[in-house]
């Protein structure tokens, strides 16, 4: 073992820092000396360097035994010290590396003083702010600014006169007592013990009555003024500042006198900290150790009879760098590993990481550094160092990698012992570099253990499974690598097998043989019950389980008690059968063991608290005469303990302030002595609806369906309960688009936890609204909000209510719709687009969309289209919002079919020209032979025919009746009544030329004289009267 501990007193180390000086050092004018402190560790001694803002620098008066750790310390004396100003660094190095302490800054201020000056005096007009200007020098802090007058009189200060953070004297507004010509600053540092004084300042208040006026005159006053803020200045001010410091934020406003501008001050979407002070006057806001939670913005308002001002302040809270868990530590790795060094800091900004090897820097830009497959020159101290705007930390991080041989950490001789058939672990940790081999031998042979009940680990350990009694005996554990070899020994002992163990044999015979078998039954653990006559009479209840080597146990009883026991063993078998029971044994009276448990605090009512708790059970009881004694007080009031003794396991507390957190703890106690010291639990008295509405409701419009409203919290006192959050209501008062027609539709929201803001959703579009905002708790909600109104935007309409196609024609169709149902505004016309599809692959093969203007628009005539084509028509209706989903409709044009066998116009074709000459030569003849025959007094047979079967229709027209259409679809067309339907000549033209091209078919037939009376048949769909609808159709 000596060997060993010298192995280690020689080994290299590289420095390691152990006392550096802390800066920064603020020299003061009385100090004779300053010591600035280096020590460092290592093997061999380190030897010191020192530099000054980056250079090297020697330092005067420094201690150079190299045997001593304060070797790189060293003394400045008060002579000259100035030019020692500046940031020091200390390198502590030997062969294995170099190791460097943080920045030590030191800094000589000069003895402060104001310059000299001469002032004029200050001449404002009554009721003017003022500003006298301290601009006090710098100095050793602390530093306190004084206004006093030449005679050592204070000046008075109030809500119109105050100093600022910055040490100037503020009016808000001058008054004639304000005249006086011996305002003075004064600055005292007393650290140094000094105060130094500006020069006298004169202030002169012109009064705003003439000089004819009496003093009491108060015709002249000057008029009232709306507040402005003389500090700070702008809209927003940024305050950074570390976590922990104080927060001063201030506002100085100026205003008129009547009355003097306050101020009041407020976080946004929070309240402000339970740690805020108000000092000056309610001017400067304080908080003390300021946290990240603390950041946000804060507001001040100076208000007065005519008007307010206010400024905001934009609030950062910072961290200087700090290690999110430790520094990174050094590490003493073998060749050939991998080595990562880690420099994990946090701080706010994110700080900046430095590396160095052995003070000098490294390209790194990263927090780790990799060495890999490191060797041992990569051996040396690293150092990290972490950065930002408010300071630095440094860790130095010793890399040894070197080549050892085998050191073994576990003991030489370590005795093992195991029972028969059990399994045993024997240890052997080992050190070396390279990573050594590790054998296992017994009894000094150099034979490894083989067998398959032995089994070597990674970590050098052997274990051994069901031992047997020759295992018993020493074994060696032998390290070996390049470098050198090192051994130990352990020694095993199997013991035999114990009293709880027992063999048994089963033999069989027969009169020809005989067989048997063993079996090794250990008993594993004793099971001990108890009976008692009391509570639980004729009933076991398992007590306490005892291992099976031992054959005593110490139980722990109640009290007041008459117990019985027994006792059965367990094995791998099973549970054998219990012991007989013991005698019965009669436990003393006691006080009570325990304290209830599972106490429930609870407020039914506002003013009172209930209490209950679980009971002890009988057998805890102990003796006789049990009862509980309940003690409360409120939680955080230096008063007594107020106490009741219950026989029950409830309690009420009436008369308590609403909602006030209490202290109580309930102690058992019996006829024998109460129970230990109870704990104390926290709860609350009872709850009440809360007392107060949420304030500054401010809604933003999302969009047409969703809304934004956030709010100021109300403060915890006023909730009188648990929080269980903030109820939104909001009612729809009318649509936008009938303000007449009021709906009053309400709805509410709520949003559980603390919060200051929720979203709301569902909202209708175009609508105008109003909305309140309450608190709540188990007891119900508080009073509501004042009432803020707001209209939501117009939305896109729903879906046009009916779209059809009717009145086809060739080239149009007629498309009629009814407006949609949720206009959501203001409709502005409809969107129409139009596919023309394939009807075999249904495809589109073209489409057009057009603008309809007119929110009245319901019909609408669709022009140029193909004769006999598929066509999808989709519209929408729009507002200025935008236009909604489209309803969809299809519709086919007709196709005019020529007649069969022709494909030209008949009026072209010369057989058509010639059959019409015939006719009309024919319906001559026939009328020269009607004219001939009638002056012979010859009677026309058809006109006798008509005469036997009179046409009602053609007798019963005349002048008035001309062009009257009948409803009769199966009536001849009479020549004579060949008119336009609408009285339109084209139309009937068109009708004409129709019923000719079908004669020409031989659809129509000639009468014995003549006549032309064909039916008109199969043309009923070119003669029927439109389709009567809304206003006229519009045509494309």
């Amino acid at each position: 073992r000596s060997s060993v501990l010298y192995t280690f007193q020689v080994t290299p180390q590289p420095p390691t820092i152990v006392t550096q000086t802390s800066g920064p050092i603020i020299a003061l004018p009385f100090d004779n000396v300053v010591t600035i402190r280096c020590e460092a560790k290592g093997n061999p001694p380190p030897e010191y360097r020192w530099t000054k803002d980056g250079q090297d620098f020697i330092p005067p008066h420094i201690t150079t035994n190299k045997r001593d750790l304060t070797g790189g310390t060293f003394v400045l004396h008060s002579k000259n010290l100035i030019q020692f100003q500046g940031k020091y660094r200390c390198y502590a190095s030997n062969k294995l590396g170099t190791a460097i302490t943080e920045e030590i800054e030191l800094s000589v201020p000069s003895v402060p003083k104001f310059p000299k000056e001469e002032i004029n005096p200050l001449v404002v007009k009554e009721g003017e702010p003022v500003v006298l200007k301290c601009n006090p020098p710098a100095g050793v802090p602390p530093r306190q600014i004084y206004w006093m007058s030449i005679g050592l009189q204070h000046i008075e200060q109030d809500e119109r006169v105050s100093m600022g953070t910055d040490g100037n004297l503020y009016f808000s507004n001058a008054l004639q007592k304000d005249n006086r010509p011996d305002y003075c600053c004064y600055a005292a540092f007393s650290k140094i013990r000094t105060i130094v004084q500006k020069t006298a300042m004169a202030v002169v208040v012109k009064s705003l009555k003439p000089d004819n006026e009496s003093a009491n005159s108060s015709d002249a006053s000057p008029p009232v003024r709306i507040p402005g803020l003389l500090l700070p200045s702008g809209v927003q001010t940024e305050k950074v500042l570390l976590k922990g410091e104080e927060l001063q934020l201030e506002c100085i406003p100026e205003g008129l006198y009547v009355p003097t501008p306050t101020v009041k001050w407020m976080k946004l979407g929070d309240k402000l900290p339970t740690r805020t002070k108000f000092l000056s006057f309610g001017k400067l806001l304080t908080i003390s150790a300021v946290e990240e939670r603390d950041q946000g913005k804060y507001k001040c308002i100076a208000e007065n009879s005519a008007g307010e001002v206010d400024h905001y302040f934009d609030v950062i809270v910072e961290e200087p760098p700090k290690w999110r868990t430790e520094p990174p530590q050094s590490q003493l790795t073998v060749t050939g590993s991998d080595v990562h060094i880690k420099c994990s800091v946090g701080g706010k900004p994110p700080p900046d990481i430095t590396w160095r090897r052995n003070g000098e820097f490294l390209r790194v830009f990263d927090d780790t550094v990799v060495l890999h497959n490191a060797r041992p020159e990569d051996s040396a101290v690293y150092q990290c160092e972490a950065s930002n705007s408010h300071g630095s930390v440094l860790a130095n991080v010793n890399i040894m990698i070197m080549n050892m041989p085998p050191l073994i950490l576990t003991r030489d001789y370590q005795e093992y012992a195991v029972i028969l058939g059990g399994d045993i672990v024997m240890n052997c940790s080992v050190f070396g570099s390279p990573p050594p081999n590790i054998l296992w031998a017994k009894n000094d042979t150099l034979k490894p253990i083989e067998g398959d009940r032995f089994f070597p680990f990674h970590n050098g350990s052997l274990q051994i499974i069901s031992a047997k009694k020759d295992d018993s005996g020493n074994y060696m554990c032998a390290a070996s690598n390049m470098e050198g070899k090192s051994t130990v020994t352990a020694v095993l002992d199997v013991k035999g097998i114990s009293s709880s163990t027992r063999i048994y044999t089963c033999i069989a015979r027969t009169s020809l043989d005989e067989d048997n078998a063993t079996a090794l039954l250990t008993v594993l653990e004793f099971i001990v019950e108890y009976g008692e006559n009391k509570w639980h009479s004729g009933r076991w209840t398992e007590l306490q389980k005892v291992p099976g080597n031992q054959a005593t146990a110490e139980l722990a009883l109640y009290g007041h008690l008459n117990y019985q026991f027994r006792v059965y063993a367990v094995n791998a078998v099973g549970p054998g059968p219990p012991s007989e029971p013991t005698e019965t044994y009669k436990t003393p009276p006691a006080a009570p063991d325990r304290n209830p448990e599972n106490i429930k605090i609870q407020g039914h009512l506002p003013h009172q608290m209930d209490i209950s708790w679980e009971p002890l059970l009988p057998i805890e009881h102990n003796g006789p005469g049990l009862e509980y004694k309940v003690s409360y007080r409120k939680l955080g009031v230096e008063e007594p303990w107020k106490d009741h003794l219950v026989i029950r396991h409830s309690f009420v507390v009436r008369n308590t302030t609403t909602f006030v957190p209490y202290e109580i703890k309930i102690q058992s106690r019996n006829s024998h002595g109460s129970g230990p010291e109870p704990k104390v639990v926290t709860g609350y008295s009872g709850e009440d609806v809360p007392a107060a509405a949420p304030q500054d409701i401010a809604v933003e419009v999302i969009n047409t369906t969703l809304l934004r409203v956030s709010w100021t919290p109300v403060p915890p006192v006023t909730v009188r309960g648990h929080l269980g959050g903030y109820n939104v209501h909001w009612i729809r008062k009318w649509s936008l688009l009938n303000p007449n027609k009021i709906l009053n539709v309400r709805q509410s929201l709520s949003f559980p936890g603390k919060r200051n803001h929720a979203i709301v959703p569902g909202l209708e579009p175009f609508s105008k609204y109003t909305l309140t905002v309450s608190v709540f708790n188990k007891k119900g909600n508080g009073p509501r909000s004042d009432m803020v109104t707001f209209n939501t935007p117009e939305g896109v309409p729903g879906q046009v209510h009916m779209l059809s196609a009717s009145n086809a024609q060739e080239d149009s169709i007629l498309l009629g719709w009814a407006p949609p149902r949720e206009t959501n505004g203001i409709l502005t016309g409809y969107l129409l687009q139009y596919h023309l599809i394939n009807e075999t692959s249904l495809e589109v093969v073209d489409s057009q969309e057009m603008n309809i203007s007119g929110a009245d628009t319901t019909q609408w005539r669709l022009q140029g289209l193909e004769g006999g084509r598929l066509y999808q028509f989709h519209l929408c209706a729009c507002t200025r919002a935008g236009c909604g989903p489209p309803r969809t409709q299809e519709a086919n044009t007709i196709t005019t079919e020529p007649a069969k066998g022709q494909q030209t116009d008949f009026s072209t074709q010369g057989w058509f020209i010639g059959t019409m000459c015939a006719v009309a030569l024919l319906t001559l003849v026939a009328l020269m032979a009607c004219f001939v025959r009638r002056n012979k007094g010859g009677k026309y047979a058809v006109k006798e025919k008509e005469d036997l079967h009179p046409d009602v229709e053609s007798q019963g027209m005349n002048d008035d009746t001309f062009c009257e259409y009948s409803d009769s679809d199966e009536k001849p067309l009479k020549g004579s009544s060949m008119c336009s339907l609408n009285g339109n000549d084209a139309v009937g033209d068109s009708v004409s030329r129709d019923s000719l091209v079908d004669y020409a078919d031989g659809g129509g037939e000639f009468d014995e004289d003549g006549s032309f009376i064909g039916e008109y048949s199969g043309l009923k769909r070119r003669v029927s009267v439109s389709e009567p609808s809304g206003p006229g159709p519009v045509t494309a």
